[in-house]
């Protein structure tokens, strides 16, 4: 059986997610200019089961009927992305009327249902123009997204309360730059840092062009996960801290703190540091966690793998290795489920930066599971997402009661789609889609999550 859900506060914001490249499709409808993800998916070998995004879910058509479906949910909001290409073909310059039309409508379907529009400038799909200057291994790419984000906000920002710069600048640095295995495909290690730096200097100029055009409620979504240390010797333990600096603290410390984790490390970092970071520590409305589930890392073991990364091998000459976490059950991607560990983060970042911390959304959190239609019923059970999701929320209640002020909590996501590297093969959605048909079917989470809006779950 699963647990019931706790009562959440009045206001408490219930949401879902989605991001452009993975479900618009319509590459070059009404004037979008190539992303690096385009790229990226024609590249032989890139993508795992051969498969690429020109049609995804159909979303850029199909909007209609998937806001209907968010509206049948009874959702506040409903987090989306602004493809950068579809609005500015080349990444800056001319201004695609047709595409920012496109996003003009969806936010008046979402406002005419009661749906909240909250709107992601940057997940992942830099336009492909900019990507072949150096992308975000340049600093001219943080100036262009700037402007970029002046222009979707003069057209939005009447309607949308809630803005996000941008999505995980994390895995972007790693996986894309650093490791290879998502676009734009560069395996430079330790060289991949100025992305990340190039990333928090693009969201405070973000801020700064979004409070301009009159845009208000503004965060970032990041990714964050606990780290745990392998075993209790000097080793693990420092490579564990390591791993901690590299992929939570180097992003979450200049935001919240105007500072990097490590003077060492900023060194290595590109441009006037000091005055960027300025810029970079803007003040946030609120700042938004992306949770999947907590890492295992110890130092290096001779001659041994040095794990994997959200199912992406990691290179064995870095001063850290992930082991896997045993004693959890796992999603169909093979991450452990660990629900108490959002309340460990969601703690543990109250305690890192106290008043430094402003309230805190969960913008993302799900599960790959493959469950299917019933070749007789049709109905799609599928229990344990259900079970992951009320083991989280249950866990969130937890850290609210600890003193933790998180004001909502999105699903990822509101339907299967295009799983980046994975392609097609990962199944996150509420909302079940035949890749062949495109016919939409909410699976049984759907309704559970309904029921867990309207109090009864």
């Amino acid at each position: 059986m699963t647990a019931p859900v706790p009562q959440f506060p009045a206001g408490f914001l219930w949401g879902v997610s989605a991001s452009a490249f993975q479900i618009e499709g319509s590459p070059a409808a009404g004037g979008r200019g190539p992303s690096s993800w385009d790229a990226f998916t024609k590249e032989a070998g890139r993508i795992k089961d051969g498969s690429h995004a020109d049609v995804a879910t159909d979303h850029y058509r199909r909007y209609r009927e998937d806001v209907a479906l968010m509206a049948g949910l009874g959702v506040g909001a409903y987090r989306f992305s602004v493809s950068w290409s579809r609005v500015l073909p080349d990444g800056h310059g001319r201004v695609n009327r047709e595409g920012l039309d496109f996003y003009d409508r969806l936010v008046d379907a979402l406002c005419t249902a009661g749906i909240a529009p909250v709107p992601t400038l940057f997940h992942w799909d830099t336009p492909l123009a900019l990507e072949e200057k150096g992308g975000w291994l340049s600093r001219d790419t943080a100036q262009r997204f700037a402007a970029y984000a002046s222009v979707v906000a003069e057209r939005l920002a009447d309607r949308v309360p809630m803005w996000i710069t941008i999505n995980e600048p994390a895995e972007v640095t790693l996986l894309g730059y650093g490791l290879g295995e998502h676009a734009p495909g560069k395996r430079l290690v330790f060289d991949a840092l100025p992305a990340a730096h190039h990333q928090l200097l693009a969201h405070g100029l973000g801020v700064q062009a979004l409070r301009a055009a009159g845009a208000r409620q503004i965060g970032i979504a990041a990714s964050h996960s606990p780290v745990w240390a392998a075993g209790d010797g000097e080793a693990d333990r420092g490579a564990a801290e390591l791993y901690d600096m590299l992929t939570n603290r180097l992003f979450s410390d200049p935001i919240l703190t105007g500072a990097y984790p490590d003077e060492g490390l900023a060194s290595l970092l590109p441009g006037p540091v000091a005055e960027d970071l300025a810029t970079i520590s803007a003040p946030l409305d609120w700042y938004g966690v992306n949770y999947y589930n907590p890492m295992l890392v110890g130092a290096p073991q001779q001659g041994g793998p040095a794990g994997e990364f959200g199912g992406i091998g990691i290179p064995a000459d870095l001063p850290f290795a992930i082991r896997p976490i045993e004693g959890y059950a796992h999603t169909d991607f093979g991450w452990p489920v660990v629900p108490d560990g959002l309340r460990e983060l969601l703690v543990s970042l109250r305690g890192r930066y106290g008043d430094r911390l402003p309230p805190l959304y969960v913008t993302e959190n799900g599960c790959s599971y493959g469950d299917g239609p019933d070749p007789v019923t049709g109905r799609i059970a599928d229990a344990r997402r259900i079970a992951y999701h009320a083991g989280h929320l249950g866990a969130l209640h937890r850290a609210m009661e600890e003193g933790v002020d998180v004001r909502g909590y999105f699903i990822w996501s509101i339907l299967d789609n295009f799983e980046w590297a994975e392609g097609y093969r990962q199944r996150f959605g509420l909302v079940h889609v035949d890749y062949e048909t495109l016919e939409r079917t909410p699976k049984d989470s759907y309704a559970w999550y309904r029921d867990v809006i309207k109090g009864r779950g």
